[in-house]
């Protein structure tokens, strides 16, 4: 009984890494789209329209956001750094 309950911390521990770094895919995705929505909003709209400013806002948080989530990722021990230069 011991050794199955072990597998199962081990299976739940691998689904969390994969849903977490699903998460992070998402959110990145979520930034460039961001992006790429203020940069068409720069290029179509000439008027005073806030468009533009709340997209790149949008991406700034997105991405202090992302950045929180790979320092918790790299802390919980989901994420492992490739550890080039050391």
């Amino acid at each position: 009984m011991h050794g199955y309950t072990g597998d199962v911390g081990r299976a739940w521990d691998s689904h969390v890494e994969t849903i977490y770094k699903v998460a992070l895919v998402i959110m990145f995705l979520v930034v460039i789209f961001n992006l790429g929505q203020a940069l068409y909003f720069m290029m179509t709209e000439k008027d005073e329209s806030k468009r533009t400013v709340w997209a790149l806002t949008r991406r700034i948080s997105f991405s202090l956001l992302l950045i929180a989530m790979v320092i918790v990722g790299i802390r919980m021990g989901w994420i492992h750094p490739h550890g080039v230069g050391q």
